[in-house]
């Protein structure tokens, strides 16, 4: 695993890394019936893009493989979607590590992209 200004290479350890994040975050927003709602579902979504990155990493098959990676790839932007959300609900001071996360979230989604491009 590589390090480089605090972006971890090692995509199951950063996808680790993502939901871990997006739990952090939420545990600092208000207890608001808007912000349980909207956590749950970023929630499933962002474990849900390392589980089933992992997934793919044991596929059966090169189809396998790449249904897996879409799920990968449509769980990120599925995050990405709730943030932007939680985001614009919640007070100015909750912005920046929100959309540090959103802005994660758009990069594993290209990285998904790129790894569906060279499994042709």
């Amino acid at each position: 695993m590589t390090k480089i200004q605090n972006k971890i290479y090692d995509l199951e350890d950063r996808t680790r890394e993502f939901a871990i994040n997006v739990r952090k975050f939420l545990k600092k927003l208000p207890k608001t019936i808007s912000n349980i709602e909207d956590g749950k579902q970023v929630v499933r979504s962002s474990g849900s893009v390392g589980a089933n990155y992992i997934e793919a990493n044991e596929a059966l098959s090169k189809k396998d493989f790449k249904m897996r990676i879409k799920i990968s790839r449509k769980e990120a932007k599925e995050s990405s979607y709730w943030l932007k959300i939680i985001v614009v609900n919640n007070d100015v001071r909750f912005e920046a590590e929100g959309r540090a996360l959103i802005q994660e979230a758009e990069e594993l989604k290209k990285i998904f992209c790129s790894i569906l491009e060279k499994s042709k």
